[in-house]
């Protein structure tokens, strides 16, 4: 996680947080922005921050905050603050407990029994039963946004203060998936759906939210009162950011649809679970060879692509686990050598004089995906090889893929935070756009479903792809929260949630 001042004039685009796990939901073409340094980057003085009386967020008026339905952006930030999970994810991308203080899982049945946490109660004070869990949950493996990564899930039953789940096959990491908020049953029509969190929704006197007096974690929040600003659209949101009618925001500042904020702005980044990687097509020559693939492997300076071009924004990953997550084999990595890069090259007969030029593939919507395509092509572009980028619309660049009319392409994937690569790698994978297929990888990838050592599993896999190489990871994107300088201090915002560690933040405000 990174923390940076900023007196700046940026360029920026938003990007809705998700509770499901990422602040944007559309990975094939997220929204993306540039970030424009116009003055020194430094922590400014005191006597240059100007305090708000109250702390506001954006919101969207007449829309649901259901946390299962509700548009991305602005209501999953305030959601973050009404609503919890079983679990949440942390700042290593590992699940820590919430509603949820234990649980038990059975191999030979695939089935989870989690025991909810006692002594939790919703806003209104009733208290939290296993079958509001269940009802949200079973809304959430129906729902756009958390179907796909339930698609395992059998069934959902209730218990006495537990929640039975079964799943479909072998899956050890199911409680990374479930930071989904819960909402009381029977409030999910509502426009604020009764929650567990620290905070209330109150519309006495002008939306707001309260402290929750029945919060089960008793901890200390930063404010009493945070206001709620209603913004019909972006634009609106952008206006009230820079003439600090709201103080905080969440953005993706290495993307597409550019839009100004100006002042002093704060900014702290995120580890998700975003991937960005050169793709091969394995079916056709020359990349049908390993040799090669494994060759370009060790070509890629990929903190130099972070740092450059992707404005240090992102996290340098040699494997498809994030090197925050304590499961990332680092042990594995190899520093880069151009020495080893042309002896690799040389080893795989791509040192012959006969020259052999392919096309790596990018969508030309996003600068910044665009040069660090440009970059890599430059560094890979040695001996026998000679790589042109080709930049197509995200339309056609998509039907490029899903055709398979490439040789290499640079992709963008958010991965799940129990770190199943089927889809990206398995046989016939939705993802697996360059045709790989192989038997061991596929015996690998269940392995890691069923392994109860999963850090030996996962490093079991990272060791093989090392070797065939049927994809080059690059790096893992961060996300950001913007605030008003100077108004919050202590704030550690996760891939999931800009409010993380809430009760270790505060909110500093003019006394009127």
């Amino acid at each position: 996680m990174k923390y940076r001042f900023l007196k700046i004039l940026c360029v920026l685009c938003l990007a809705p947080l998700l509770l499901s796990g990422c602040w944007y939901e559309d990975t094939e073409e997220p929204d993306s922005g540039q970030l424009l340094v116009s003055q020194e980057q430094a922590e400014p003085q005191q006597e240059d921050v100007i305090l708000p009386t109250g702390f506001t967020l954006p919101y969207l008026p007449g829309q649901t905050m259901d946390p299962v339905t509700c548009a991305d952006g602005m209501q999953q930030v305030v959601g973050a603050l009404l609503y919890e999970g079983l679990f949440q994810l942390d700042e290593h991308l590992e699940p820590q407990q919430v509603l949820c203080s234990g649980y038990t899982y059975d191999p030979e049945t695939y089935t989870y029994v989690f025991t909810l946490r006692t002594g939790v109660v919703f806003t209104d004070g009733t208290p939290l039963t296993a079958g509001d869990v269940v009802q949200t949950l079973r809304r959430a493996k129906s729902s756009a946004r958390y179907g796909e990564r339930l698609k395992n899930v059998a069934s959902i039953t209730a218990g006495e203060g537990s929640v039975t789940v079964v799943l479909t096959g072998p899956g050890t990491g199911l409680a990374a998936l479930l930071d989904i908020p819960i909402v009381k049953a029977g409030t999910e029509s509502a426009a604020f759906p009764t929650g567990t969190g620290p905070y209330a929704y109150s519309g006495e006197g002008g939306p707001h939210l309260t402290a929750n007096p029945h919060w089960w974690q008793s901890g200390k929040v930063p404010v009493e009162t945070i206001g709620l600003s209603a913004a019909e659209d972006r634009d609106t949101m952008l206006y009230q950011f820079t003439s600090h009618d709201i103080q905080l925001i969440t953005a993706d500042l290495t993307g597409t649809a550019p839009v100004s904020v100006t002042g002093s702005i704060s900014f702290q980044d995120a580890d998700t679970t975003i991937l960005q990687y050169v793709g091969f097509n394995t079916q056709k020559a020359p990349f049908d060879s390993a040799a090669l693939r494994s060759a370009l492997r060790l070509g890629i300076n990929r903190a130099s692509v972070v740092g450059a071009y992707l404005s240090g924004h992102g996290t340098a990953a040699q494997f498809p686990i994030s090197p925050v997550s304590p499961l990332y084999p680092s042990e594995l990595e190899e520093t880069y050598s151009y020495d080893a890069f042309a002896a690799a090259m040389t080893e795989a007969g791509f040192a012959s004089g006969s020259a052999r030029t392919v096309t790596l593939l990018v969508n030309s919507e996003n600068s910044f995906k665009v040069s660090a395509a440009e970059q890599i092509a430059r560094s890979l572009s040695a001996f026998d090889l000679s790589i042109e980028v080709r930049t197509l619309p995200w339309e056609e660049y998509t039907a490029a893929l899903a055709a398979g009319d490439f040789d290499l392409y640079y992709g963008e994937v958010k991965l799940t935070a129990d770190w199943d690569l089927s889809a990206l790698l398995g046989t016939g994978g939705s993802l697996n756009y360059g045709g790989w297929s192989s038997a061991q990888t596929d015996q690998l990838l269940a392995s890691c479903a069923a392994a109860s050592d999963r850090g030996a599993a996962l490093k079991n896999l990272c060791a093989h792809l090392r070797q065939q190489s049927p994809i080059l990871p690059v790096c893992f994107k961060s996300t950001s929260v913007l605030v008003q300088t100077g108004v919050v201090e202590g704030l550690k915002p996760t891939m999931a949630n800009p409010f993380y560690d809430l009760t270790a933040c505060t909110i500093r405000l003019r006394e009127e």
